[in-house]
């Protein structure tokens, strides 16, 4: 990766980020699977991102911003913060403002699944609903800022969120250094972005994908535009982790670093979680699905067979049981 360009982050930030989550992220196993192998038609390596703590790998990203906020402050007790999301950053940001002793607001989607919005209170954050939607997410999310004194923590577009999600790439090479291509699901960008700037500074030659919901495509005409398209609306996807569209400080990472982006319909998302429950014996959630269903999609196997080693990030496994069971 040229060091010419700047961007939100670079790889010394990763690597801050890396120092400063040791004490509280797990390291994710890698599993693979010669079934999984054979329907995709390459060696898959899965890195396990629904073994983080709080199920996600979005602990990463909220751990690191939050502990660097705490560690700048003068009085740690006077923190606060807030953010908007579907569920699992929402999660990220409550355990990690509880593990490092200041107070957090969660605004969530009516919609979200009732697992996610029990584990923030669990966690001890306040949960605050809104309607669907990232402008009245957003909106919530300002309204509390503003009446609690309370810093707004960004899911994707906040740097230091952006370099804490990129630690999982510097780990995935540590565990399997020959890969030659990274494939990730896409929302606000933060995952994927964070990748690209660690992958591409580790091992310059590493490709990397997106995988996407079809119903929730804006990286894909984003990337196939050359300019940012956000969603016109909230999408209708069973991968609930998956309707942000690409954002200001991630669009820039992504166009100029992502190989390609592979849309994947809902049958396809479910039948790529199911194959996993089913045969890998992971109970990951659709989000994280739609990697999955990347890497066995026909346009994926399209490309050169020389991509002998992927990596697929399983982002997550906080399911709602109810909603998933009647589709299966």
């Amino acid at each position: 990766m040229s060091d010419n360009k700047k961007y939100c982050i670079s790889y010394e930030d990763v690597e801050k980020a890396v120092e400063r989550i040791k004490p509280a992220a797990h390291i994710t196993q890698v599993m693979t699977s010669k079934t999984m192998d054979s329907f995709a038609g390459r060696q898959l390596f899965f890195k396990c991102e629904l073994f983080q703590k709080i199920g996600a790998f979005k602990f990463r990203g909220a751990y690191n911003v939050i502990r660097k906020l705490v560690d700048n402050a003068e009085d740690k007790c006077k923190v606060k913060v807030v953010t908007h999301s579907s569920g699992n950053f929402g999660q990220a940001v409550a355990l990690s403002s509880q593990l490092l002793g200041i107070q957090a607001f969660v605004v969530m989607q009516s919609i979200s699944p009732q697992i996610k919005v029990d584990a923030v209170r669990g966690y001890g954050a306040t949960v605050v609903f809104c309607e669907r939607g990232e402008k009245a997410r957003q909106e919530m999310a300002d309204k509390v800022a503003e009446e609690e004194g309370a810093i707004f923590l960004s899911s994707a577009q906040h740097p230091d969120v952006i370099a804490g999600q990129g630690t999982m790439a510097v780990e995935l090479l540590q565990q399997v250094p020959d890969l030659d291509a990274i494939v990730a699901s896409v929302s606000g960008g933060g995952m994927v972005a964070g990748i690209c700037i660690a992958a591409k500074h580790i091992k310059p030659s590493i490709k990397i994908y997106a995988g996407e919901p079809i119903n929730a495509d804006d990286c894909a005409k984003s990337f196939a535009a050359g300019k940012r398209i956000p969603l016109p609306g909230p999408p209708n996807t069973i991968a609930d982790g998956n309707v942000a569209s690409v954002g200001y400080n991630t669009w820039p990472i992504i166009k100029d670093y992502l190989e390609d982006v592979v849309t994947v319909s809902e049958e396809e998302i479910i039948q790529a979680t199911r194959l996993m429950w089913e045969r890998v014996k992971i109970c990951i959630e659709p989000s994280a699905g739609t990697a999955v269903a990347a890497v066995l999609s026909d346009k994926f196997k399209a490309i050169p067979k020389d991509v002998k080693k992927v990596g697929v990030i399983l982002s997550g496994g906080n399911l709602d049981i109810p909603k998933i069971a009647a589709l299966f």
